[in-house]
């Protein structure tokens, strides 16, 4: 643990990180390209153009520091980044690297304010925070290894099925090349795909949620095309999946991830959902249905109309067929036929007098369990 001087460093520090959380960002994946290009493989470009990672390593850098004496407190967000650094396949040796540039960055960032004293703090929190993510990334590879059809790095997986499921969105069924039994999921959990593509100087990598129950002898993903819109670009991989990958195609996948999944009680559960953000939870409520058959759900869904809406009938079908499934859906602009057809419930967003008057028709239950999926942009 940091001494106490250290510590109170960076506690007092922290905020000034998050002040100037985007320019340290932008600083570190620039000097850290230059210093390690290997590294490219192993990022989101698109996400890169967009501005995404780089906030989202600003906001965990200041998370950590902000807690660093009790990062239990962060222990959601803390398994959350090593699960990913799992299914990317991140090595000890390579939070070195990280380190060195993200004192640089911020030096470079903060000039005079970022002195010996508050470097060579932030030096010694960044090593404690290194080894806890090190060490629980250990126990991740290991579990993942020797779980019945577990596997490290990147297995080769048949595509065996390509299904559209609207303009933009497809399933892609999958199976191991090699035949044998794949690994078993937790609802929620996600697959990391390695895409070399024609063209690109750097593999790509990655992760979409599992969209069907576990216990198959196939996985399915479910993935939108991302088109250009505005200064955002297209999505290089989806739009690969789209048009480029067909039926019999091979792609490597890293074994399932994630800490986004169902907690094992008996209380009812509600599952709200958004456009393309309702994978994961469709695979929860497939679970829900084959697994807990007892368990009450109600299923909240959130798109644009009728021509955006993924697994449509699948939902209905079982809302229809369960007695304990309730399904609600909310169009933001319904066209004329989904208005005649009275196929939705609300017009504009899912907002709490919706959930108000969905809940009450539970009649004495209340739902003590939410799992939120955000509305992802259409």
């Amino acid at each position: 643990m940091l001494d106490e001087k250290a510590l109170d460093i960076v506690k007092e520090t922290a905020p000034v990180l998050k002040e100037h959380s985007h320019e340290i960002g932008m600083r570190f994946y620039k000097l850290l390209f230059s210093k390690a290009p290997e590294l490219y493989h192993m990022f989101n470009q698109t996400n890169q153009k967009r501005g995404g990672q780089q906030e989202a390593l600003a906001y965990a850098v200041y998370a950590a520091g902000e807690n660093i004496n009790h990062l239990d407190a962060i222990r959601p967000l803390v398994m959350r980044i090593s699960e990913k650094h799992r299914a990317l396949g991140v090595k000890p040796d390579q939070y070195q690297v990280v380190g060195e540039t993200l004192l640089q960055a911020v030096k470079d960032v903060l000039g005079d304010a970022a002195d010996d004293e508050v470097t060579d703090a932030w030096r010694a929190a960044y090593k404690y925070i290194a080894d806890v993510f090190i060490n629980i990334e250990k126990e991740l590879y290991d579990k993942t290894e020797h779980a019945p059809g577990g596997w490290l790095g990147f297995r080769e997986f048949i595509v065996d099925k390509k299904v559209p499921e609207t303009d933009a969105v497809a399933s892609f069924y999958l199976k191991p090349k090699d035949g044998k039994p794949i690994a078993s999921f937790k609802a929620g959990q996600y697959l990391t795909l390695k895409a070399a593509i024609k063209g690109e100087k750097y593999t790509h990598m990655r992760h979409y949620s599992l969209s069907d129950a576990p216990g198959k002898d196939y996985y399915r993903i479910t993935v939108k095309r991302e088109d250009a819109h505005g200064e955002a670009p297209a999505g290089i991989v989806s739009q690969y999946l789209h048009k480029k990958v067909k039926e019999g195609d091979i792609l490597e996948f890293a074994a399932p991830a994630g800490d986004f999944t169902i907690v094992n009680n008996d209380l009812p559960i509600v599952l709200i959902s958004g456009g393309i953000g309702l994978t994961p939870v469709i695979s929860m409520l497939e679970m829900l249905v084959e697994k807990l058959p007892e368990r009450s759900v109600t299923f909240i869904h959130a798109t644009a109309n009728s021509s955006t809406h993924v697994m449509k009938e699948r939902v209905e079908q079982l809302a229809a067929n369960r007695d304990n499934v309730r399904s609600y859906v909310c169009y933001e602009k319904p066209a004329e036929e989904d208005i005649a057809a009275g196929s939705f419930d609300k017009e504009g967003y899912i907002d709490l007098e919706m959930a108000q008057i969905n809940f009450a028709k539970q009649q004495s239950r209340f739902l003590h369990t939410i799992l939120l999926m955000f509305i992802i942009k259409e």
